[in-house]
């Protein structure tokens, strides 16, 4: 155990938080995604909402702060202006977590794949609420 660290981050997702470097993505994905067809590495958090995996992640990675969209969702299929309320609970997560809150984007269904697929890593969650899925890039760590 570590001071500071939220227990519902393994061992190996620590690791791969850690081996990020900046600009890198990690997508947090509900438990519908499909995680393995990304060809990236696959976290498994079941049990665990998305909402919470959010919210520890961003309690210890930055978001970029040089790009304008460093958190992004998928669009409703068919309503693109829809916000389902997961997306609104993201933003009020990143509102009050991140170094650097910014507003979410979104990307079209397969042009949210098609991002995925170049991501670092997928921490795969239990979240069994539709659109609960958010990719996120990583910013750089100041010097102290």
């Amino acid at each position: 155990m570590l001071h500071n660290v939220p227990p519902i981050l393994s061992p190996d997702i620590l690791h791969t938080l850690r081996a990020m470097g900046h600009g890198d993505e990690i997508v947090i994905s509900d438990a519908n995604f499909p995680a393995y067809s990304m060809g990236c590495k696959v976290h498994r958090l079941d049990g665990i909402s998305a909402t919470e995996v959010l919210e520890a992640v961003l309690t210890l990675m930055p978001l970029d702060s040089f790009v304008s969209d460093p958190s992004q969702t998928m669009q409703v299929v068919g309503d693109p202006e829809a916000v389902p309320e997961i997306v609104q609970e993201f933003q009020g997560i990143i509102d009050r977590v991140a170094d650097h809150p910014a507003p979410i984007a979104t990307l079209e269904r397969f042009a949210f794949y098609d991002r995925a697929k170049t991501a670092f890593a997928v921490i795969q969650t239990g979240e069994s609420r539709l659109y609960g899925n958010i990719i996120l890039k990583k910013g750089v760590i100041p010097p102290r």
